[in-house]
């Protein structure tokens, strides 16, 4: 394929997504528990439909390549491309009505992540990125369409950065305690958010972004955007991040060496 035919598939994949998940936000949609007694991991039929969808795309167009999702499992996850989706990442967001929430959509060639989508069919906005560049496309003024490149801000130190991590209640077991010794030198932190606190870094508003516990269909689509933008996203022991796990994202490479200084100590 063309690259300007991927892109329109992976517009198509967003579009499919959108129409499966848009009609049962903000009903009165029930949530399965999938933690098995754990923390409670909530998943719906909206999660199941835009996953499906996506998939049945997938297959009809690209029946050699991968696919690993967060609700369907995996197949062919050893092939030279595989698709990585995540149908709804902020599920909990999406239960209460909040919108912070997207459809993440991820290609990895030979298990490193070349592209990614972050699509949010309620405000009708995407976040996009190969590696080399990243875009927003979304409405503008006089709800006509709008797009402009995505660029890191600089952060110096911790002393001037902006911290989110979706809630320190959902991180790994020992891992709280480094996440505290970074919260206390940034000059703000902030919960919530999933994957919209990687492309507002990106989109230059965040400087950090601190996780763990997670799998690789939570970022393999983000780490494109956020790479593509001028940013760096890795494991806290400095590797690839494509397998989740505890992940750290940066805007700027100092912010990023003195978070994992704390971090690593």
């Amino acid at each position: 394929m063309k690259p300007i035919d991927f892109i329109v598939f992976v517009e198509r994949l967003a579009v499919a997504s959108g129409e499966a998940i848009l009609p049962f936000f903000r009903t009165a949609i029930g949530a399965d528990d999938k933690s098995r007694g754990g923390a409670f991991d909530p998943v719906t039929e909206a999660d199941r439909a835009a996953e499906a969808v996506m998939r049945r795309l997938i297959k009809a167009n690209f029946p050699d390549h991968g696919i690993i999702g967060e609700e369907f499992g995996d197949e062919q996850a050893d092939a030279e491309y595989v698709w990585v989706l995540d149908p709804i990442d902020g599920t909990k967001s999406f239960i209460s009505g909040m919108p912070l929430w997207g459809t993440l959509i991820g290609l990895q060639h030979a298990g490193r992540p070349v592209y990614g989508m972050m699509h949010q069919p309620f405000t009708r906005e995407t976040f996009s990125g190969d590696g080399s560049g990243a875009l927003w496309r979304g409405i503008g003024p006089g709800d006509k369409p709008a797009e402009r490149r995505l660029h890191t801000r600089p952060c110096a130190g911790l002393e001037t950065a902006t911290l989110m991590t979706t809630h320190p209640a959902l991180l790994s077991p020992g891992t709280l305690e480094p996440y505290r010794r970074v919260e206390e030198k940034v000059r703000l932190s902030r919960y919530g958010g999933d994957c919209y606190a990687y492309c507002m870094l990106a989109a230059g508003h965040v400087d950090l972004v601190i996780e763990s516990g997670l799998q690789p269909y939570d970022i393999a689509a983000l780490i494109p955007i956020v790479e593509g933008a001028g940013g760096v996203v890795t494991a806290w022991d400095g590797g690839s991040a494509a397998q989740g796990g505890a992940i750290i994202a940066a805007g700027d490479l100092r912010a990023h060496q003195a978070a994992l200084k704390l971090l690593t100590q």
